[in-house]
């Protein structure tokens, strides 16, 4: 880890390369009147909107918007089966992965049918989630599109698991765009103290909207978990379908998120933009990509990252670089040679090729005093939008 000293607050750099938009956003972070302690760059930071993806922010008297993200609550869950793949064989994965993309609308698909919602979120806290009341149903239980994926996987000693990674749909995009605008409000009557080109304009906790803002955040980290585990269960129920197996225990998490913790004494509100809690034993997911292993961690509770790690490889190409620069065919003979079931078909599925990410392996060498790895995981199938 190194650190970098700014006007204002250090720059906490676990990664050992850091673009050039990523730094400038992350000295804005250090900048903003209302962050601190320090700023923590983790191992698969890049380039985001307002704030960097893999990055923590601590502030004490407003929250920010733009420092959680669009897709509120996007997280991941993953569980293992008590099935050796050593005891299946090609065709019922591909049986299995077919079933699934039957069963899961993929992509910006919903549900034909309202799915039951769980109690607790049949109460909508704000304007956003009030006026979505009605399409929330529909969109429980899907998977979305972009990095969003289901992978079948196996450990070192072969047994399988499932891995899923989605978010809160649109409902938490639609929170995040009308409360950053809210922000921008709030902003200008405090003079524009936080320029509007750093796009992290903040809410005080103690206003109307910012305790909107919060309420509304927290519906959508509450639905994008339901959302996981209301997929998690079909995938189970085709797994059971074909092996008859037991499952283990869920490991369940987000990883763009606000949340009140205690820190160096203070009570703070940690910002985790593509950022996962590693708190000491707390085990967590980093995955890597449809080409390469990813990882189940234990967190070790490093106070210098606010007890975060990486929450992934972390892209290196954009969208549009990678369906530019690319070769289809190379990255399909690549995925097909690894014996992998992959969602590369077309010219825009290259926007989510291995190449477009980091080396899972240096990002967890990079943040070894963050988390150990205790599960390396194999892609067997992929299921993407």
């Amino acid at each position: 880890m190194q650190i970098i000293k700014t006007k204002k607050l250090p720059i906490y750099i676990w990664a050992t390369e850091v673009e050039d938009g990523a730094m400038q956003q992350a000295l804005h972070l250090a900048e903003h009147p209302f962050a601190e302690h320090h700023i923590c760059l983790l191992p698969d930071v890049h380039e985001g909107f307002g704030m960097p993806i893999g990055a923590v922010l601590a502030t004490k008297e407003v929250i920010i918007p733009n420092a959680v993200g669009v897709d509120i609550g996007c997280g991941m869950c993953a569980i293992k089966t008590n099935i050796k793949y050593d005891n299946i064989n090609r065709k019922i994965l591909e049986k299995i992965v077919i079933q699934i993309k039957e069963a899961i609308p993929l992509g910006f698909k919903h549900h034909k049918k309202p799915q039951p919602m769980p109690q607790h979120l049949k109460t909508f806290p704000g304007i956003i989630t009030q006026s979505e009341k009605n399409e929330i149903p529909y969109q429980l239980g899907t998977l979305g599109g972009g990095n969003h994926f289901i992978e079948i996987q196996r450990d070192a000693d072969n047994f399988l698991w499932i891995m899923l990674h989605s978010g809160s749909r649109n409902i938490g995009k639609k929170v995040a765009d009308y409360y950053n605008n809210k922000a921008k409000e709030w902003n200008k009557k405090w003079n524009n103290i936080v320029p509007d080109s750093w796009n992290l304009a903040f809410l005080h906790i103690d206003s109307e909207w910012g305790q909107q803002y919060i309420a509304e955040m927290n519906y959508c980290l509450q639905f994008a978990k339901e959302n996981r585990l209301y997929m998690l269960d079909t995938i189970k129920m085709i797994f059971y379908d074909y092996l008859k197996c037991d499952f283990g225990d869920i490991i369940s998490i987000h990883h763009n998120y606000a949340n009140l913790e205690q820190h160096f004494g203070e009570q703070l509100w940690i910002h985790r933009k593509g950022a996962i809690s590693a708190r000491d034993g707390e085990l967590g997911i980093v995955p890597g990509s449809q080409g390469s292993h990813s990882y189940i961690v234990r967190g070790q509770g490093n106070p210098m990252s606010f007890m975060s790690s990486s929450h992934g490889a972390g892209r290196v190409m954009s969208r549009r670089a990678a369906v530019k620069k690319l070769n289809l065919d190379e990255v399909k003979k690549n995925l097909d040679e690894k014996g992998i079931i992959h969602s590369v078909y077309k010219p825009r599925d290259l926007d989510e090729a291995p190449q477009c990410y980091k080396d899972i392996d240096e990002v967890m060498e990079q943040q070894k005093d963050l988390t150990k790895p205790i599960y390396k995981l194999y892609p067997l199938a992929v299921v993407k939008g």
